[in-house]
């Protein structure tokens, strides 16, 4: 008996260890004019067609409740590089047409990937053509055309037509040691890791991106450099102007690189070179084993003739990420790689899955495989032709649509998010243990935001990012009318309101748990720690908080 238990036991765990996730596979070979939605069987379950005209470019994608979004090859092209697309296409679940966008012209064309927003709108990755004589004022050693790029997101405002509603130009961060009388002049171009140097690898499809993603926690963009061996990070909460300059925004480094991983030589750093020709940059997400650690496909990493899927966990730091003195950005190499099931010279995806597993698209060779956490590939699928990417859904994500993005209100100083099924808080990007209700008394200054499920809780909805500011949060306050006195205190305080009507007062710990609630002017301190706490005051003109020192 007890023999076959233990059989039973090896043979549970055995078939959980070979699970497959998801229910369909969608991918769109280049230059076709189908796009494939497949069953583990390799049975298709649905099919998309497209006219002769509108061949797939690079990427195809599902939104939440099954509507398709493409990109397409648009001809005629001044840009004729790989992945070449120029053109934007979204389909409703029945083939009809929702969406023909084009964004091409002989100044600029939109190319490779895409990346769908939670609001709806489509971030585009994009040529911008600059003259020789533009690349020679900006301290370029080359007199060149030049392929420079830039990321803008793009709204939806009819049938064929969007509004751009930001923007980000690699040209506006760029520096040179070249020529101090040309602009971007810098003496040592290590001293500006946060910029591109115009000199390295100048040529004219320069940067070559070809991946991009975006984290709706940190609203920060991702995105790939298949010529420059590096993944970037820029920030997406500034403003078109910010983005042009190098202040403004969550991280305060406008829209200048907040990191950048793979090629320190790039930046003129010691260190290893561990990308070689990389594509798809992006996060991993909440709700997938080692969520918020970025990924690259490593073309080349393994080996020349084998590709692999590298991840990294960035030193990130509230919305900034810490490098050190004269130190390339860590890590010094990757943090986990799978050598992938060949080799592909470019293109290529990999899609991390809730229960572990781990999606590869082989570009180049047409290979899709799944394997498990122990490395085992448990299913694969080879394709006669290329298809950049493939990813994988299940069926509650094609049933529901995405929940509304929920609001944040504030109210009497507490941070009230819109009905939702589940709730949790974030903190100047970072998630705030046991914050799971409706509401949230916030005890520190900086950004709040909350995610929401609804639709069977199989999509993710995250509000926009709420600024607090303490006192300046509630109008009509006077911060400056309330004082805590004897500050520091050792056994009791008073709270001193001036012309203010006193409500409440609460104490709070550095990290933010509530100590102790007040009902009068007078707080006793007795039984508190040494230290720094904070004191929330709750006035008839609202809320202010304050530090206070217990010895």
């Amino acid at each position: 008996m007890r023999k076959l238990r233990i059989l039973f036991l090896l043979l549970f765990f055995s078939t959980a260890l070979m699970a497959q996730w998801g229910d369909y596979t969608l991918y769109s070979l280049q230059n076709s004019t189908v796009a494939y939605l497949i069953k583990h069987d390799y049975s298709v379950y649905k099919s998309w067609t497209f006219p002769s005209t509108a061949k797939t470019g690079y990427s195809t994608y599902l939104l939440p409740g099954g509507e398709l979004l493409r990109t397409v090859v648009y001809t005629p092209n001044s840009f004729s590089g790989g992945g070449q697309t120029g053109r934007l296409q979204k389909y409703d679940w029945n083939g009809n047409l929702l969406w023909d966008f084009v964004y091409c012209t002989s100044s600029y064309a939109m190319h490779h990937d895409i990346c769908p927003m939670p609001n709806g709108n489509v971030l585009l990755i994009a040529y911008e053509l600059k003259t020789p004589a533009q690349v020679t004022q900006a301290g370029g050693a080359s007199s060149i055309t030049v392929w420079s790029e830039k990321i803008v997101e793009v709204k939806q405002t009819g049938p064929t037509t969007g509004e751009i509603v930001w923007e980000w130009k690699l040209w506006d961060h760029l520096v040179q040691s070249f020529d101090p009388t040309k602009d971007n002049y810098v003496s040592s171009i290590a001293a500006y890791p946060h910029r591109l140097n115009i000199n390295y690898k100048l040529t004219k499809d320069w940067i070559h991106m070809n991946g991009v993603d975006y984290n709706p926690i940190l609203d920060q963009i991702t995105f790939s450099s298949h010529n420059l061996n590096e993944i970037y990070i820029i920030d997406h909460s500034t403003t078109t102007a910010e983005a042009a300059g190098s202040t403004g925004g969550n991280a305060g480094k406008g829209g200048d690189f907040l990191y950048r991983w793979g090629n320190p030589a790039a930046y003129q750093r010691a260190g290893s070179q561990i990308l070689n020709v990389v594509h798809d940059s992006h996060w991993i997400p909440e709700g997938v084993p080692n969520a918020g650690r970025m990924v690259a496909f490593n073309n080349k990493g393994y080996s020349s003739t084998r590709s692999s899927v590298d991840q990294i966990i960035p030193p990130l730091s509230g919305y900034n990420y810490t490098i050190e003195g004269n130190a390339a950005w860590s890590p010094l190499t990757y943090n986990d790689r799978h050598a992938c099931n060949g080799y592909s010279s470019n293109m290529s995806s990999s899609q991390q899955l809730p229960n572990g597993n781990t999606f590869v698209c082989m570009a180049t060779t047409g290979l899709l495989y799944e394997f498990n956490s122990a490395g085992t590939t448990i299913w694969q699928r080879q394709l006669s032709g290329t298809v950049a990417k493939a990813w994988r859904y299940n069926q509650c994500y094609l049933d529901n649509p995405l929940p509304a993005e929920p609001e944040i209100t504030l109210q009497d100083g507490i941070l009230i998010a819109s009905p939702a099924e589940t709730w949790q808080w974030y903190h100047n990007g970072a998630l705030i243990e046991g914050a799971t209700n409706q509401t949230f008394t916030p005890q520190l200054p900086g950004n709040y935001l909350v995610r929401i499920t609804q639709s069977g809780n199989c999509h993710y909805r995250y509000s926009a990012s709420f600024k607090f500011d303490n006192a300046t949060s509630v109008g009509g306050i006077q911060a400056s009318e309330i004082q805590l006195f004897p500050n520091p205190a050792s056994d009791r305080v008073s709270i001193q309101t001036g012309s203010q009507k006193f409500l409440s007062a609460e104490a709070y710990s550095s990290d933010g748990r509530l100590l102790r609630r007040f009902d009068s002017q007078q707080l006793n301190l007795n039984g508190l720690s040494k230290g720094v706490i904070l004191v929330r005051v709750l006035t008839d003109r609202g809320l202010s908080i304050h530090k206070l020192i217990i010895q």
